[in-house]
């Protein structure tokens, strides 16, 4: 039996940058896109539910390529009281959130884990599909070593509720790989420059040496996974996509060196703006560490230039956000940001079908194409001419998520 038929709708084909003739769309009872066609709409069974579009633009639901669903705070000593029971539900209560804003697929990149993917995948909580890469990988007084100064050790097991783990050295690097494989992970992140929310490094620190990432690397691989790395200049960026690494996150200091390497290697930049604009304007109230915000203002002028010069030359560009705590309401921003730069039908892809090549689910995610998953949002306007479209709430007419509305 279908799971849903929608009517008179205006399909927006992210690849084409081009909407189609009116159409239907029947989804199957596998939530997968079941056909579409121009002519009139099939008979379907009583009690099918049916969606009159009434021709509003319907496209591929969105995918946020940068999130981190367990960090629902910046306090971080209020986060360090929390049991990781009591920070899986924030977490959940989050992607719920995410949904609605109509990001029907997100990857975690720090933090989440396969019991989340699980407890979504069964409809537990409603969110967005969840494709979780487990703890990023930190060296000692990395990025992901948030240790208070006076600590000299390091967590029991590498248990607690968090983003990353720290890992020194080829063998602890591949040994801490290999774990994040067996425990599920669909990819693998490496902390190999310093960061803005890191209070004890700087962004232009250099983190990991090429025996680590080589490690790294070469697990992934292995594992038939892939490695990304939380980065900002050249000096971290381009040893890294030398190394094999598929993915940069951030990359805001870029150079021409690095946008080369990008291109040759068929790599993929996830520039992630929004999150800069908001540290800059919330950072502090929120619980941001005083170290952290000054560091803010080193990376969040050079972003949208990176982003330019990138789009330019035809690098793989996919959509991320980055945002932590409460200030993740303001996921959809960086559609606005992105479109000083870029024509709206790129940024768009970038959150659809260039995210889906990413995430290696291309025709699965990020298309309207048969056989897809039923991932959709029914929208009152035009996101081609106006990107506000994306970002108002009272333009979301539905979501759909695997052919049921949220």
């Amino acid at each position: 039996m279908p799971r849903l038929l929608i009517t008179d709708a205006v399909p927006l084909d992210p690849a084409a940058g081009a909407y189609g003739d009116a159409c239907w769309i029947e989804v199957g009872d596998d939530g997968r896109i079941a056909g579409t066609g121009t002519g009139p709409a099939p008979t379907v069974p009583d009690g099918t539910p049916v969606l009159e579009a009434a021709g509003a633009t319907v496209m591929p639901g969105l995918i946020d390529a940068h999130v981190h669903l367990l960090l629902t705070t910046l306090h971080q000593g209020e986060a360090a009281s929390w049991t990781p029971g009591y920070a899986t539900v924030r977490a959940l209560a989050e992607a719920g959130r995410m949904l609605r804003r109509g990001f029907t697929t997100v990857r975690d990149v720090g933090g989440a884990d396969r019991g989340m993917v699980r407890a979504l995948e069964e409809g537990l909580m409603p969110g967005p599909r969840l494709v979780a890469g487990g703890m990023a990988l930190s060296q000692t007084g990395g990025h992901g070593d948030i240790r208070p100064l006076g600590q000299d050790w390091r967590p029991c097991c590498q248990h607690q509720a968090g983003f990353a783990r720290i890992a020194d050295g080829p063998q602890e690097v591949r040994a801490a790989a290999r774990e994040e494989f067996r425990k599920g992970a669909q990819h693998l992140k490496l902390l190999v420059s310093g960061g803005v929310a890191s209070p004890h490094d700087e962004v232009s620190a250099v983190q990991y040496t090429d025996e680590e990432i080589r490690a790294a690397v070469v697990e992934a691989d292995n594992h038939n996974r892939y490695v990304t790395v939380h980065a900002y200049h050249p000096r971290a960026v381009n040893r890294a996509l030398r190394l094999g690494v598929r993915c940069v996150e951030h990359g805001n200091l870029l150079d021409q060196e690095t946008i080369g390497l990008l291109l040759e290697r068929g790599a993929f930049l996830v520039p992630t703006l929004i999150t800069y604009e908001m540290l800059a304007e919330h950072g502090r109230a929120a619980g941001l560490p005083e170290a952290s915000v000054r560091k803010v203002a080193d990376v969040r002028q050079a972003g949208l230039s990176a982003l330019e010069r990138a789009h330019a030359a035809g690098v793989n560009l996919v959509y991320g956000s980055d945002l932590l705590g409460p200030m993740t309401a303001a996921q959809l921003g960086e559609f606005e940001l992105r479109a000083q730069v870029q024509p709206n039908a790129d940024v768009i892809r970038a959150a659809t079908t260039t995210a889906a090549r990413l995430l290696r689910m291309e025709g699965e995610i990020g298309t309207l194409s048969v056989g897809a998953h039923a991932d959709l949002l029914v929208l009152d306007g035009d996101p081609l001419t106006d990107i506000s479209v994306l970002t108002r709430p009272e333009t979301r007419k539905h979501v759909v998520k695997a052919g049921a509305l949220i």
